[in-house]
């Protein structure tokens, strides 16, 4: 019996640890018309959809900050609508930096 649940605890963290080899994370600064048209918020609920954690703040230059980071698909389907934002904003260029995890629990707007 004590055997069974060594077992077990060793399946759960190498499926634990496979899970964190592929969460990646990333800088995004978006420029355009970002600021004053809702762009964090909806951020934020793209974020939530697409299980993404990270937070999202608005820069003095007018541009919209953005750390984030989950599982490799959805990272790349969030940064894909980060490109586009939301109807009423104008994005002019995404730039992009890898980062390492930083382990956050939810996406917040800052």
């Amino acid at each position: 019996m004590n055997n069974i649940f060594v077992f077990r605890q060793m399946q759960m963290n190498r499926k634990f640890s496979n899970r964190r080899m592929n969460k990646k994370a990333i800088i995004l600064q978006v420029f355009g018309r970002v600021q004053g048209v809702g762009f964090r918020y909806y951020t934020q609920k793209k974020a939530v959809e697409f299980g993404i954690r990270g937070f999202a703040k608005n820069r003095p230059d007018g541009s919209v900050y953005i750390e984030a980071e989950g599982e490799e698909e959805p990272l790349e389907a969030f940064v894909f609508w980060c490109e586009e934002g939301p109807a009423w904003a104008r994005v002019s260029r995404v730039e992009k930096q890898e980062i390492p995890p930083q382990g956050y629990e939810q996406f917040e707007v800052r």
